[in-house]
């Protein structure tokens, strides 16, 4: 037995007057410090305040965010009882509010042991996601990220419970996102789609729309990073980036995420350009074990008409490859700047957290031991994979 999960999804052109029509008293929103400082926190408020909605703001979530932050989120939301819980930004500011929203309905609970197993029993608030980046797909999952700063190290968890109510998708919200963040995470939405299709999870409910994001990553990210006042691209990476979310968040992922999510904690690497890394090292890998699954990605995307499978999936690799390329993603974990010595001393660790991770549970061929620790390595000096 199996589980499709959906928030309800406004998307569009104002897509954020729909803010305007919800029934309430109080909304806590949850942001990080920049987008309330450039006023997106008042762009929320005001059709939330037009509904006659109190709220607050709580605008300390910092990239990959801690478990102390969403413990402070959550002392807060006891003190204001809101019933709408709003996530405004991209994944951390999301994936904090899923987190808040769980301590909020759970106090007894340590953010650590939110899991599917484990009954939230939310029943006081709902949860709206508004992403204000094209990538993470946050927005429509029950999952987030936490990191442990004690340990650096990323925590994934879930909670078919914390699927947002509602969903916000308003490219306006996207059009002044820097370049560099916009290709880190339109990179993050191309690999849940990737992952999410080759996922030994999948399913005919998912296939489609990993396919979809897919074709549609390739075609208009390279767009929106060269101009982001092409609001045609803005808005079709937005949907994309949500798309993708509701492929891979019903699906689960696979090994780029599981060394990502390692990576990124013990090296302070955005969660995007860390997973974007590892993706042309893990689908050689998963390539060179005779999967043709990443022939129908190819295919549906456009960047291979070749009969032969295996073909097809080349192909996919390498148009990857040539996509980072000129949206300026670094190929290798040397070419970001990381000192070789202190990476080769983290291997241990980076394979230790890697094989903690959830997503590699389901990834179509998983490493043992050494091919994982031989993985990192090519992912560093930018070698191809050829085990």
């Amino acid at each position: 037995m199996w589980f499709f999960n959906s928030p309800e999804i406004v998307f569009g052109e104002d897509a954020l007057s729909y803010l305007e029509q919800l029934e309430g008293e109080r909304a806590l929103i949850i942001t990080d410090p920049t987008l309330h400082k450039l006023g997106f926190t008042e762009r929320v408020e005001r059709p939330l305040h037009a509904a006659q909605i109190t709220t607050r703001v709580f605008a300390e979530v910092e990239p990959e965010p801690s478990i102390q932050t969403v413990q402070r989120g959550a002392a807060l939301a006891a003190d204001f009882a809101p019933d709408w819980i709003v996530g405004l930004g991209g994944g951390s500011a999301i994936d904090a509010a899923k987190a808040i929203q769980a301590l909020y309905e759970r106090p007894d609970l340590e953010p650590e042991a939110i899991s599917p197993i484990i009954p939230l029993g939310i029943d006081r608030t709902k949860l709206i996601a508004i992403p204000t980046t094209s990538g993470t797909g946050s927005e429509a999952t029950w999952a987030l990220v936490l990191t442990d700063t004690a340990e650096k190290r990323k925590i994934a968890l879930a909670s078919r419970e914390l699927v947002p109510r509602l969903a916000i998708v308003d490219p306006a919200l996207t059009r002044d996102l820097p370049a560099r963040i916009t290709a880190d995470t339109g990179l993050d939405a191309l690999t849940h789609a990737v992952e999410g299709y080759t996922s030994t999870w999948s399913s005919d409910f998912t296939e489609g729309l990993c396919l979809k994001a897919c074709q549609l990553v390739f075609r208009y990210l390279e767009r929106a990073v060269a101009d982001g006042h092409d609001m045609e691209a803005r808005e079709h990476l937005a949907n994309a980036a949500s798309i993708a979310g509701l492929g891979f968040g019903n699906a689960n992922l696979g090994l780029a995420h599981a060394m990502g999510h390692s990576f990124g904690g013990l090296f302070k690497q955005p969660h995007g350009r860390s997973v974007a890394i590892f993706l042309p090292y893990i689908m050689d890998y998963t390539l060179n074990n005779g999967c043709t699954r990443y022939a129908d990605l190819a295919r549906f995307a456009g960047v291979s008409q070749a009969a032969d499978d295996l073909v097809a999936g080349r192909d996919l690799v390498q148009a990857a490859r040539n996509l980072q390329a000129r949206v300026g993603q670094p190929a290798s974990a040397a070419a970001m700047g990381i000192d070789e010595d202190t990476y080769r001393g983290a291997l241990e660790t980076l394979c230790d957290y890697a094989e903690m991770d959830t997503q590699i549970l389901a990834a179509p061929r998983i490493p043992d031991r050494s091919e994982l620790e031989q993985l990192f390595r090519c992912a560093y000096t930018g070698e191809a994979v050829e085990f």
